[in-house]
């Protein structure tokens, strides 16, 4: 029997049910519709494959898919890059590891490490795999609210703990952004039992982020812009900027930068002194 591939399935779906024949360049093939996506039968053509084959590949039946039905079928459904880059994940899986092995516990690049002291007077933290949180500073604990654990995942506070909503105020867009990130993560480990577990508890514990994680939006980790309602400074804006490092591309540096002598910038220093600043732990 073929492998099945439902995720490369119900990724093709979701792009396909995006984008129009219009938006596709093409004129409406004649029949009733369901959706205003495009139908099988027009991205196939656009793909120059047969419908069959199509509906083979979007079932998760087809044993084999080329490199270069995956372009044309990129280019069809006018992906991004990162979106790309998932379609070719989610259709060449890394082979299944040995389920039985027990992944050693992550450790901070040290180099990451050095980056992170240099920057004390910022909020930064210290992601790897499944958004674990491997170290932070002191000026992050104090404008999220409270230490983070190190070791749980930074999406566990962001979408479970109630802090997490209260402190940012643009929490809906920052945590969509993080769960089109996970799903992107998920693809390229697909056999990550943890992670598999996490996209399930955050699932159950939010609709909304059920429906986000249901949607198929991928997005790599990135800059985004974060606002904050610190009780006793204000609001905080920030652009969160990821340094990575290139012999650790599991770990993240995220730093929460402000523009020079903004308001922001000028609050700093006075929230470190209020919370015994620096100590990084």
């Amino acid at each position: 029997m073929p492998p099945v591939r439902p995720q490369l399935g119900a990724f093709l779906r979701a792009r396909r049910d995006r984008i129009t024949p219009a938006q596709a360049g093409i004129t409406p093939f004649p029949g009733p519709r369901r959706v205003p996506g495009l139908r099988r039968d027009e991205l196939a053509v656009l793909a120059g494959v047969s419908a069959e084959y199509y509906s083979r590949l979007e079932q998760g039946r087809q044993r084999n898919v080329s490199r270069a039905v995956l372009e044309a079928l990129a280019r069809a459904l006018r992906l991004t890059s990162v979106e790309r880059a998932h379609l070719f994940d989610l259709a060449h899986p890394i082979a299944r590891r040995n389920t039985h092995v027990t992944e050693a516990p992550q450790r901070p690049e040290p180099g990451l490490l050095r980056v992170m002291s240099a920057l004390d007077h910022l909020p930064v933290l210290l992601l790897g795999n499944r958004g674990e949180v491997l170290a932070r500073n002191a000026l992050l604990d104090a404008v999220l609210g409270r230490p983070i654990e190190l070791g749980t995942s930074f999406f566990t506070f962001l979408i479970q703990d109630p802090l997490a909503r209260e402190r940012i105020v643009n929490w809906t867009d920052f945590a969509s952004t993080a769960i089109a990130a996970m799903r992107r993560e998920a693809a390229r480990r697909p056999f990550d039992q943890r992670l598999i577990a996490l996209v399930d508890e955050l699932r159950a514990a939010d609709p909304q982020v059920a429906r986000w994680w249901d949607d198929h939006t991928v997005r790599d980790y990135a800059s985004v812009a974060k606002r904050i309602d610190h009780p006793q400074a204000g609001p905080l804006t920030f652009d969160i900027e990821i340094i990575g490092a290139a012999d650790q591309p599991d770990q993240r540096l995220v730093v929460y930068t402000a523009e020079p002598d903004s308001p922001t910038a000028r609050l700093l220093p006075l929230i470190a002194s209020w919370e015994g600043h620096p100590a990084n732990r």
